[in-house]
This record gives structure tokens, C-alpha cells and sequence, in this order.
């Protein structure tokens, strides 16, 4: 591995396929203001040109004029300008938040594009299909060849280890951020008096807001005039609203488009949920609890489990039944005491998040040559 340079700082550069529009790349933007906060000196590097989530650090974007299909030579020259990045910025640590799912694109950036520079691959998924692609025993290799690998949850480094036997492995959360409360104080047009909400990437593959538009129609709570808003965008927002039509609630699902700032439409909600297959460490929960909201989750594999405590910050719901979730989106709503339990709760459940904390695992990641 490279010895990190004999500056001041530590230089550290963060990968990743954008910044902005989605939980892993948000908590790439914020793990550049953490690393920052800490000291070293922050650079980032993103293949897709877009909106923004804030950072700290200086940036390389790759996706700049980027055009809708590239070619084998556009795409490769993209790759050597991160290369001759890294060389020329004497950048001490790569680390890369990209999913990885093509063997010989990743052998290229283990073996050419990061060659020589300390690498930490983040895992942001339980499924190791978008980490490892569908031969993770090719991948096994190339992981252990990194310096580190971070999975963003316990569950993660455990299934990892498990199926693959990767020592390098360690567990470091995603942080919250204490400004968040500020944004949620931003004016909005409320969408409705009383709503739940849920909100991501509208791929209903890996979200199931299907499940979540079934269990919420049964709840019958939009005969009290409660709504549900789904926001974000993806492929398939005409299929749910076709679902929600057959269902004969269309006036009562409202759908609003992607937004950088979700927290005020999260601090007027009543509460939030997720329906997911399959997460890592879903950034709407914490989100949700530290502008002071509680929420309603299933309790999938990875995830939930070490951010929700059941009946004290939110409710953790066992198995995918729509009859079982529905109820409980109907108790948050009828049991009093126990929504003001877990909304008093919420924000003193995340201690363990604070960007300070975070903070010094990535210090002692980083610092530390002998791991």
C-alpha cells in the first residue's frame, strides 16, 4: 500500500457515481464535511453530472458535458482523467461509495485507475449482487487487496463476512447532520393537513411502494382525510399512480417530485415510512428522527433494526403483511401515548450518529497504518 504523503493533511478523495439524488450519495456529501471537520484534506470525484447535496472539498466532475451514450474511448478517458487526478493531488486514500457489479470494470480500477493509492470500498447495500455482482467469489480477490472495507451497517459486514470471508472488513454507520433541523424550517406548500410519507428512488423493485399504497388503503385513514405522499423520482411513478386509481384512492396518494431538501416535508409529516426489499443503512430513518419525526418500518434484514427501537422511536413491523402494516400506520394515529413516546424519542435515539462520533471512526480508520 502507498504511505500516506508527509503534508499536513491527509489527502483523501471520495468516488462516487453522482452527488446527489439518492442515501449512498448523500452520505458521501456528508462524509466529505465530516473528513473535512477532521482535518483532512477532502477531494471528490463523480461520474454523473447533476444536482448537488452539500459537501465540502474540492471537486472533479467527471459527468460534465458528459453525453447520453459514450463511448469505449469517452468512457476510458474519463477514467484516466480520476487517474492522473489521484497522481497528480498526491491522494493518500481513495474511497469508493460506486456499486460494483461488472468483474472487469472493477479489476481495471483496482489494478490501473488505483494502483499505488490506499483504496476503501464503502458497501452501502445488503444485497451483494450491487456490491459484488452476481459472482461475488470474483470479487472476493479485489476486496482483499483494499486497505479497508466499510459496510455501512452490522448486518452488512456480518452477511459479507459470512458468504465471503473478507477479514478487512469493519463497520462504520453514516452519519446525521445537525443542520438538517435547519432546513426543515424552509417554507413549503404543505401538501395536506395530516399525511404520511415516504420517499427515495421510485423503483418499486427494490422500495415496494406497492405494498406501502396496499397497506395504506386498507389502513382506510384516508377516510379521515390523511394522505399518503410519496416523493421522488424514478421508472415507475405511472405504475403506482395506476395502482393507487385501481384502488380507487388517486385523490388520496399525492406524488411529488425529487427534492434536495426533504426535511420540511418530513417534519410536517405525521410519520414516515419504509417498505424497501432490501436496504443497508436507509437514510430516510435517520433522517426522519432527527428533525423529530418517528417512523414505520419493516423490519428487512439490513438496517432498521440498528436505528429503530419498536414502541420507543418508531415501530418496527416483523413480516411484510399488509394487514399487519396497515394497523400499525392506524395506531400511530389512534394511540396517542404511544406516538408521543416515540416522537419524544426520536431525536435522543441517535446519539450514536452524530457526526462527531462518525467522525472518529473514520479518524481512526484513517490514521491508523497498522489496520
Amino acid at each position: 500500500m502507498a504511505i500516506p504523503s508527509k503534508t499536513n493533511k491527509i489527502k483523501v478523495c471520495l468516488v462516487s457515481i453522482s452527488l446527489g439524488n439518492g442515501g449512498a450519495e448523500r452520505s458521501c456529501a456528508m462524509l466529505s464535511q465530516i473528513l473535512t471537520d477532521e482535518g483532512f484534506d477532502v477531494h471528490i470525484a463523480f461520474l454523473n453530472d447533476g444536482e448537488l447535496f452539500e459537501y465540502s472539498g474540492k471537486l472533479l466532475n467527471l459527468g460534465k458535458g458528459k453525453p447520453v451514450k459514450s463511448t469505449f474511448f469517452q468512457r476510458f478517458n474519463r477514467i484516466k482523467k480520476l487517474k492522473r487526478y489521484l497522481k497528480s493531488e498526491q491522494i493518500d486514500f481513495v474511497i469508493d461509495h460506486r456499486p460494483k457489479n461488472q468483474y472487469l470494470r472493477e479489476q481495471f480500477y483496482t489494478n490501473y485507475v488505483y494502483n499505488k493509492v490506499n483504496t476503501i470500498y464503502v458497501i452501502h447495500s445488503y444485497r451483494l449482487e450491487t456490491y459484488f455482482g452476481k459472482h461475488p467469489e470474483k470479487f472476493k480477490k479485489l476486496y482483499s487487496q483494499n486497505f479497508k472495507n466499510v459496510a455501512v451497517s452490522r448486518k452488512i459486514k456480518e452477511h459479507v463476512e459470512l458468504k465471503l470471508n473478507l477479514s478487512n472488513l469493519t463497520t462504520i454507520y453514516n452519519a446525521y447532520d445537525p443542520d438538517w433541523v435547519l432546513k426543515s424550517k424552509e417554507t413549503i406548500d404543505i401538501p395536506a393537513k395530516k399525511y404520511i410519507l415516504s420517499y427515495g428512488r421510485i423503483d418499486d423493485d427494490v422500495k415496494d411502494f406497492s405494498f406501502l399504497i396496499k397497506a395504506f388503503d386498507e389502513s382506510n385513514l384516508w377516510k379521515k382525510n390523511i394522505k399518503l405522499v410519496i416523493m421522488g423520482d424514478g421508472k415507475d411513478v405511472q405504475k403506482l399512480k395506476k395502482l393507487a386509481e385501481k384502488l380507487q384512492i388517486r385523490d388520496e396518494v399525492i406524488f411529488l417530485p425529487f427534492t434536495t431538501n426533504p426535511f420540511p416535508y418530513i417534519t410536517n409529516a405525521h410519520f414516515v415510512t419504509l417498505t424497501s426489499r432490501w436496504e443497508g443503512f436507509p437514510m430516510i430513518l435517520l433522517e426522519s428522527l432527527t428533525v423529530g419525526t418517528p417512523v414505520v418500518s419493516l423490519d428487512i434484514t439490513s438496517g432498521p433494526s440498528e436505528i429503530i427501537q419498536h414502541k420507543k422511536n418508531g415501530l418496527l413491523i416483523s413480516k411484510r403483511e399488509v394487514p399487519l402494516f396497515a394497523k400499525a400506520m392506524r395506531d400511530f394515529f389512534s394511540n396517542e401515548d404511544l406516538y408521543k413516546k416515540c416522537k419524544d424519542f426520536t431525536f435522543p435515539s441517535i446519539e450514536k450518529f452524530t457526526k462527531q462520533n462518525i467522525g472518529k471512526q473514520w479518524k481512526r480508520l484513517l490514521e491508523d497504518e497498522k489496520q
